[in-house]
């Protein structure tokens, strides 16, 4: 006996100063726990250890989330950099071809009227018109048009110049952003990797919490209450409260399928499959349209909005991979999820409700699953969902894209 109470303790001592992440090693077992009771020194050293454990779970679920929420808002601001720089980049480059066809019809004006000057003998259109005026009469009015016709051509001329240098600077804009932009899209991928593995190791912690967090409480009520709690008796409280737990997952999950038939009921699309394999996201009607929209003054709006009610389903909108889905701030999304579809195509839903995630990191999920329920979390006025699509790391349009795969988001 004295041999385990010593070997405890030693145990212990080494948890205390070990580092922040305990592994499942250094949790006490039951048996532990019973030896402990035997003997004051180690009741206090088991409760001691308990208490530090528990502590650290916690101190740990806070840290990483904090550290995950930071990283995602980092990244979420080098996003937004990326994308309203990749509008601008698009704007400068329409405006450049809309400079250079217009060039292009004034030199072909131009061409023209100088052809048309030839085929009059040359630039003396002058000479020309009064060797063929057929009386006098006619000649002020040859000689007006003569003047009118030159000045005509080289006003033309001129204006063929300026288009042509006002595309070949617009041009030069247009390629000074795109080199520019390849910059702010290394960073944003770079960054996005980065808060990915803050959001995992978040969801890990949380995690280690929820696992632990029951036993350990258990087991330090057993050393410290007058009457013994044994590990049968903490099994069946166990088992009672997953009871309970699934009494009220499945009273969630009835009240969820409620707010999806509701929410259906109401758009006729939410959730049904297209011939495409794609879904509508979420019921509602679209709130907000992407780009640079009223009510975002100078900032650039990455998707759309469908606001419905409060804890409506949130859908996939196609088969693929979670590839983030964390709680927090995220850069103004709150609560998010991201879902990789394949061929360069992913898609992000953000506002959800605190809870309100219904899927992991690393999960497969099908076109239509639930994934989350609508909220109003981070920079939000009101319950709906923020549905982005991106293309090969690309920020476009959510409703020409969804269209073209037979669904209707306006």
């Amino acid at each position: 006996m004295i041999a385990v109470i010593a070997a405890f303790c030693i145990a212990v001592t080494a948890t205390t100063i070990s580092s922040p992440s305990a592994s499942a090693a250094e949790y006490p077992t039951w048996q532990d726990v019973t030896n402990a009771r035997n003997n004051q020194a180690a009741t206090a050293a088991a409760v001691d250890q308990i208490r530090s454990l528990l502590a650290q779970l916690e101190a740990d679920a806070v840290r990483t989330q904090a550290e995950a929420e930071a990283k995602g808002t980092i990244w979420q601001d080098a996003e937004s950099k990326f994308a309203a720089a990749a509008a601008r980049a698009g704007t400068l480059q329409e405006q450049a071809d809309a400079s250079s066809t217009k060039a292009a019809a004034s030199e072909q004006r131009a061409g023209q009227m100088a052809a048309q000057l030839v085929r009059n003998g040359g630039g003396d259109l002058t000479t020309n018109l009064l060797l063929n005026a057929q009386d006098a009469d006619n000649l002020l009015d040859n000689l007006g048009l003569s003047s009118k016709v030159s000045e005509q051509a080289y006003a033309i001329y001129e204006r063929a110049i300026v288009d042509r240098n006002t595309a070949q600077a617009q041009t030069d804009a247009a390629d000074v952003a795109k080199t520019e932009l390849k910059v702010l899209k290394e960073e944003a991928e770079r960054l996005f990797i980065e808060a990915q593995a803050a959001s995992a190791a978040a969801a890990a912690a949380v995690a280690a919490q929820t696992k632990h967090k029951e036993e350990l409480e258990a087991q330090l009520v057993a050393l410290t209450a007058a009457t013994a709690v044994t590990e049968a008796s903490y099994l069946q409280g166990v088992r009672e409260r997953e009871a309970a737990r699934a009494a009220a997952a499945a009273a969630s999950a009835a009240a969820a399928a409620a707010a999806a038939a509701a929410a259906a009921a109401a758009s006729l699309e939410a959730g049904e499959i297209s011939l495409s394999g794609w879904v509508r996201p979420a019921g509602g009607y679209l709130s907000s349209v992407y780009g640079w929209s009223i009510g975002y003054g100078s900032n650039f709006h990455k998707g759309i909005d469908l606001a419905a009610g409060c804890g409506s389903p949130i859908f996939a909108a196609s088969s693929g991979t979670v590839v983030y889905a964390a709680q927090g701030w995220n850069g103004g999304y709150g609560n998010m999820v991201m879902i990789d579809h394949g061929n360069g195509v992913t898609t992000r839903y953000g506002h959800i409700i605190d809870g309100g995630i219904q899927v992991s990191y690393g999960q497969s999920v099908g076109v239509g699953n639930q994934i989350a329920r609508i909220g109003s979390t981070g920079n939000s006025t009101g319950c709906h969902v923020h549905f982005e699509v991106l293309v090969n790391g690309n920020l476009v349009d959510p409703v020409p894209f969804m269209s073209g795969k037979g669904i209707r988001l306006g």
